[in-house]
């Protein structure tokens, strides 16, 4: 993923969201030994590659543009690396579902998420992105079994809530909230709109916990 030089801005609505606009791309790595030294702060986001990975990113930052939006999913092939602060960072991991990579690529991917997950010591948090039209997949359950085998802290998005009626979004919510109770607790969820803003101060209120705001 390449990123524009210079991102444009998005109206603030809160002092969070202020503060995150500061985020910039730093690097991209298909290693653990290409990312940052491993001390400080760092939350990652990952979820299927049509998920909407890229458009939370960038509302989250309160930038167009932060993260590159393609329409072809699976585009996201490293670990990207975005900087909030010094020693703060937001990792976005390779989307996996759709992707039309070779299988030894899909592969490697899942190796390396496995590894970044399970071993760097900075990581405070999961944050999860899902289709809130969908339930949660084998990869997304994979995914929150990895943080649980270390005792990571998660929190899902459930993205495009714009595509859904109110009710029928709420019903979703709820429906995956009982899921999460009974398979993976302590995992928190909410409703998510990359498109409306919708739960983007929630959103940027776990980063804050995360990444020691």
């Amino acid at each position: 993923m390449r990123n524009p030089i210079k991102p444009t801005f998005i109206a603030p609505t809160s002092p969070a969201s202020t503060r995150y606009r500061a985020t910039r791309f730093l690097s991209s790595a298909d290693t653990l030994s290409g990312l940052p030294p491993d001390t400080g702060r760092e939350v990652a986001f990952a979820g299927r590659s049509n998920a909407g990975k890229s458009s939370a990113l960038n509302l989250l930052a309160g930038q167009r543009g932060l993260a590159r939006i393609s329409k072809t999913p699976g585009r996201t092939q490293l670990l990207n690396v975005f900087e909030v602060a010094t020693a703060r960072y937001l990792v976005d991991l390779p989307g996996y579902g759709y992707a039309q990579v070779p299988e030894a690529t899909r592969r490697h991917w899942q190796v390396l998420v496995g590894q970044y997950l399970r071993e760097r010591t900075a990581l405070r948090g999961l944050l999860l992105l899902v289709d809130v039209r969908h339930p949660l997949t084998a990869l997304d359950r994979q995914l929150l079994a990895y943080r649980a085998a270390r005792g990571l802290a998660a929190h899902i998005l459930l993205t495009k809530a714009d595509k859904l009626s109110r009710g029928q979004a709420t019903t979703a919510l709820r429906q995956l909230q009982a899921t999460l109770q009974s398979d993976f607790p302590g995992v928190s969820a909410q409703l998510f709109s990359g498109l409306s803003g919708e739960g983007a101060d929630q959103a940027r209120a776990q980063l804050d916990d995360w990444l020691g705001y």
